[in-house]
Order: structure tokens, then sequence, then C-alpha cells
């Protein structure tokens, strides 16, 4: 995937041996949450959260992949970005794409960081033709500032329709007090009108699986017969903050007074790995499909700055619910990935950057570096049969419905290791072969 961004002197991030070849990220600068994913005219659109100029969080815009396979992703202008003195100065911040109206206009719907910084937050909207490659960033502001003391900060607009109306959530809490979700009614995305919460930590589920200081990322989609909650954890510790997971939970929509409540019947994580934070999902064709942001994980600084590149999008996964139980799979595109056989049996090697395992029982996964001796990475397959990709440093494992995502930082001349009953097969761009 070839990628036009002026790196100003920074190293490409395919000359890092850790960087992931085929997860669609451009090929230097810092990227985060993915947004406004989209399925138009037979195309697969990821935008994200993104800094071309270096390998750090700041000026953030949205970045753009497009895919007709969701195998082979190409590099798009970036879509989003600061427009000096506006309300998004400061950042073009997580939201969605909504196809809005008779004419079915993609539509931005995103947060807007000025210069009072994340708590003075607005809505902001933006329109692009149907190749979502260029967009008109409107000035106004859809929804202000909150004014309750008890909640700080709004932000990550997810719009969702329900009984013939269109709705939005956002994520809202306070660094020293609760976390919740907030309901606006948008039938006209220019005009939005303040419903009150959706869900709040009284929620006896949200309050056993979901513990926090703010709710971000906000998504509800359809599967099914139920409706799905997927939302991450932002903690206050000291004077900083940690991103504490995922977690989905499963329920209903009743109705409260003008607007809705969600009253959850169960929950728990989207995945079981620390470096998955900040989901979208996209419900199209019948399908949910998810993206998140996979962030660095104890890699040294220095390397970071080397490489000039962090942050991933994982793989995209496909979401169902099972006797309201959250499954979580490779989309099953991914298939198209797998080319040549490695090798079979109890032991194997390999040094290529990308592949897959396929385990037939329990396995391990192992790292070995500069000649020394492996060091675990992941275990896997207890349940019988699990699958391992793995894309320079990220590792995305499925077993049994369940999903971990992992970092492991491979350097020249690095050497995996497979251990257990099953097959591993190198993966590669169909395009690439040949």
């Amino acid at each position: 995937m070839s990628i036009d961004i002026p790196t100003t002197g920074v190293p490409t991030g395919r000359d890092d041996p850790a960087f992931p070849v085929l997860h669609g990220r451009p090929e230097s600068g810092w990227l985060n949450d993915p947004n406004g994913l989209a399925h138009v005219d037979g195309v697969w659109h990821v935008f994200f959260q993104h800094n071309p100029d270096g390998p750090q969080h700041g000026d953030i815009r949205w970045g753009h992949v497009s895919s007709a396979d969701l195998v082979t992703w190409r590099a798009e202008p970036v879509a989003l970005a600061p427009v000096p003195g506006g309300p998004d100065s400061a950042g073009c911040w997580t939201g969605c794409v909504v196809l809005d109206g008779p004419d079915a206009v993609p539509t931005a719907v995103y947060t807007g960081v000025g210069a009072g910084g994340p708590g003075r937050a607005v809505t902001l909207v933006a329109t692009s033709d149907r190749t979502l490659r260029r967009w008109q960033q409107e000035p106004e502001a859809v929804t202000l500032p909150p004014t309750d003391p008890a909640v700080s900060e709004v932000r990550d607009p997810f719009v969702f329709e329900h009984d013939g109306h269109r709705y939005a959530v956002l994520g809202a809490g306070h660094p020293d007090g609760s976390p919740q979700l907030l309901l606006h009614g948008c039938d006209d995305l220019r005009a939005w009108t303040p419903l009150g919460p959706l869900l709040t930590h009284e929620d006896p589920v949200a309050a056993r699986v979901a513990g926090a200081n703010i709710w971000e990322c906000p998504n509800l989609v359809r599967v099914g017969d139920d409706w799905l909650l997927v939302f991450s954890l932002w903690h206050r510790d000291g004077d900083t903050h940690r991103l504490d997971g995922v977690v989905h939970l499963v329920g209903d929509l009743v109705a409260e007074g003008p607007g809705l409540r969600f009253v959850a019947r169960s929950g728990g994580p989207v995945d079981g790995g620390r470096t998955f934070y900040a989901p979208q999902v996209l419900a199209a064709d019948g399908r949910a499909l998810l993206w998140a942001w996979s962030r660095e994980d104890d890699r040294d600084p220095a390397e970071v700055e080397a490489s000039g590149w962090s942050g991933v999008l994982t793989f995209p996964r496909e979401l169902s619910l099972a006797g309201g139980t959250l499954r979580v799979e490779p989309a099953a595109e991914l298939l198209a990935l797998r080319r040549e056989e490695l090798g079979t049996g109890e032991t194997r090697e390999t040094r290529e950057r990308s592949f897959e395992v396929v385990a037939d029982g329990p396995a391990a996964l192992l790292l070995a570096q500069d000649g020394g001796e492996p060091r675990l990475v992941a275990t896997f397959g207890s349940s019988g049969h699990a699958r391992a990709l793995v894309d320079g440093s990220i590792v995305e494992v499925f077993e049994d419905g369940a999903a971990r995502t992992l970092r492991a930082y491979p350097r020249r001349g690095a050497v995996w290791h497979v251990r257990g009953a099953g097959r591993t097969h190198r993966l590669g761009e169909p395009a690439q072969e040949g």
C-alpha cells in the first residue's frame, strides 16, 4: 500500500520490523481511535485519529484509508484538519459518518477541540461527496460544552436510529466524578436536542463491569433482536489518567420522557488484551464490524521516535450475539490473506513479518531476539481450536468467540517460535502475489 505523506525526515515505518504492513495505516505518524466507519458504493472507508507529523498525539486530524474487500487498503488524503481560529483548532477528534437525507450525503459528525481544550469541546459537522475524499467543514457547533458541574467532558458522538427517529449518544463524565452517556435527538443533523442521560453508573450491570470516571467512544448498534452498547473506560490516575479497557452491554432501549434509556441485561469486556481501546462499530449489510486502536505497549520511547510511527488499527472483526453472549471473530474476508503453509508439527519457526497460526490444541507463541532464548508472547488453543494473526508487532488471538489484542516488538533478525499442534501460514495481500 503506497502512501504519499510528507515525513520531514521522520523514518518511514516500514523500515521497522515491528511495523504492521497489512493493517492499513500510514507509514509514519501517530494513530489512535478509528472514526467514521462507512460502506459507500461498495467501498469500505475507515477514518482514524492521526498526526502525520510525528509519533505523538497532537494536532489531530482524520486520516483515511479505503478498501473494496477489507483485505487490501488504499491510502486516502487527510479528511478533516483543524481550522485555525475555529472550534476545532486544537484537533478534529472522534466521531462517525452518517449517510444523510434522501441523497445519502456522507456527513461526518465529530468532536471539535478548540483553544479551551477537551472540557470545552463541541460537536461539528462536515460533508463530502460519494468518494469521501473531499470534505467541507462547517463552523457552527451543533452541541455546546456542558453546563452541568457533574459533567466536565462530553465527546465522541455516535449516531443511531430507533423507531423512525435519529439519535446521537456521546461519552461523558468528570475526571473526579462519575461517568455517563448522554443522548441527543438529531433527526436534523444541524439541530440537536439534549435528551438527558442514556446510561449512568446507577445501572447495576454497568456499575459492575464498567467502573470509570469517563465513558468515551460509545457505539450503539442493533444485533439481531438486541441492542449492543460498546464503550471505553477512562480513569483518573493521580495527576494523569489511564485507558482501562472496553466493555459491552447487551440490553434494551426503553422510552423515558422525551428520550430513551438503555437498560442492560448483561455485559463484559470486548477484548482481553490491555492495548485494545476506543473501537468503533459499523452496522452494514446485516453485519456488525469492529475496528479498534491498539496502542504501543511498553515500547522504549526512543524506539518509537526512531521508527516514526505509533498506534495501529486492529483487523476488522465481526460481532454477533449467541444467547446474549458477545462473540468476536475475525472478518471472514481475512482468509484471503492466507498464503503458503510455513510448517506443521509441534515446533515451528518463522522469520516472516506477517503470519497466522491455526492451533488444533494448546499452543504457544514465543519471540526470540538477538540470538537469545524465546520469550512467551501468548498461549491459546486450550478450547481445542484457535487462530492467532501476527503482523509486525500486533498479535490478535481468537478463541471460542473471544479476542485478545497483544503487542510484541520484533527487531531485525528476530525469530518467532510456535509450539503445539497446528499449522502456520504466511499472510500477504493478494495483489502483492505473483
